[in-house]
């Protein structure tokens, strides 16, 4: 009798601790109660950016989500009134979430497999990340004026050591991958690692093999599959250059058009001013980054006086390639079919690295390349002029 009366109460500690159905997460979250009465945005990420699927209000410092997961996926919570968003990974079971209002970054997430391995991850890296932040605002300054002066040795040397950081990143994000095979989080890692081409076709292959099958079948899973059986095509091969001489300095630069972050088709040609630039960026383009400041501050003098840009972006993930622009503030025409080094207008203008910029003169015809910086305002000033 009494072994049975075991048996009754392990049967009902199992049941307490299943409550949830097949698929079902419950979200817990606490906050400050300061923040009590706020909304809270459950979002996910498309291609064209973020994407609101519940909102909820704080109550006593608390906030919950209910519904259905299939599968996990990586999501986001946006609080009213804080800046940034705090990420987790949504899949069936319970999870905890203790927000930190004074640094999203530090969210715990807890409760569930994949969120205490993202946890693992994050207090992997963080150290590097903590370094990586430090190097960018301790040199941002002599960055950009190494930049507008085109002096390469301080751009070499703040690039290597700025790469260095990154290398050591990799290490760490490589050994995580290698250990955690069955992690949704070793999934996204692998997909970044290929939209910033920073992984060899062989090497993303061997990684992607030795996934767990059941993480290969996920939405996640079969876009990294599609992305490794692509990569068997050199990027060379799909980036060709137009025709020879077609996008030299003195010929017309040819017409292209492209969606913009709402979806709109937008043509160079609707773009034109007294003076375009064509600028060529993407948001995981540090180089990129670091140099629109300075289009900005050119673009908000000039444009009165007729100089326009139109902005070509070989992102990928439509969500960062919108946060950049708003970040970055960049106000003119951004265009992008969202296919990375695929970009159809970056192979019709032979582009092979970025920044890269054309510029063009009011009939259209490309008078000069590749120029930033103080070489860049010189000449759109000299076409004004005439």
């Amino acid at each position: 009798m009494k072994k049975f009366l075991l048996i009754l109460a392990a049967s009902a500690f199992v049941v307490s601790c299943n409550k949830l159905g097949d698929n079902q997460f419950e979200v817990t979250g606490t906050v400050d109660p300061s923040l009590n009465g706020k909304d809270v945005v459950l979002e996910k990420q498309t291609p064209m950016g973020y994407v609101p699927v519940d909102t909820v209000k704080i109550e006593n410092g608390k906030f919950i989500f209910k519904g259905e997961a299939k599968e996990p996926g990586l999501r986001f919570l946006q609080l009213q009134d804080l800046q940034g968003k705090a990420e987790f990974i949504l899949e069936e079971g319970e999870i905890a979430i203790g927000i930190d209002k004074d640094s999203l970054y530090k969210t715990t997430k807890t409760g569930t497999y994949n969120n205490d391995k993202l946890t693992e991850y994050y207090n992997d890296i963080n150290g590097l990340r903590k370094r990586m932040m430090s190097f960018q605002k301790k040199n941002q300054t002599e960055m950009m004026n190494a930049y507008k002066t085109n002096d390469t040795v301080v751009m070499n040397r703040l690039n290597k050591e700025y790469e260095a950081i990154g290398g050591d990143m990799k290490v760490i994000a490589d050994k995580f991958i290698e250990k955690n095979p069955k992690a949704y989080i070793t999934i996204l890692l692998l997909k970044q690692a290929f939209s910033m081409d920073k992984m060899p076709y062989e090497e993303m292959k061997k990684k992607y093999d030795a996934l767990d099958p059941e993480l290969k079948k996920t939405t996640d899973g079969k876009e990294l599959g599609e992305l490794v059986e692509k990569a068997k095509t050199p990027i060379a091969a799909v980036t060709a250059p137009a025709a020879a001489g077609s996008v030299e300095v003195g010929a017309t630069a040819p017409a292209f058009s492209a969606p913009n972050p709402d979806g709109k088709s937008i043509s160079l040609k609707e773009s034109m001013g007294k003076v375009t630039i064509i600028d060529f960026w993407a948001s995981w383009c540090k180089p990129c980054r670091m140099e629109n400041p300075n289009v900005v501050a050119l673009y908000n003098e000039l444009h009165k006086q007729g100089l326009n840009i139109i902005g070509v972006s070989l992102d990928k993930d439509g969500a960062k390639w919108k946060e950049a622009i708003a970040a970055d503030k960049l106000t003119w025409n951004q265009i992008s079919n969202l296919k990375f080094w695929d970009e159809p207008i970056a192979a019709q203008y032979g582009v092979k690295s970025i920044p890269a910029t054309f510029i063009l003169d009011a009939a259209g015809k490309i008078v000069a390349k590749d120029l930033r910086g103080e070489e860049l305002k010189a000449k759109v000033k000299e076409l004004l002029a005439k």
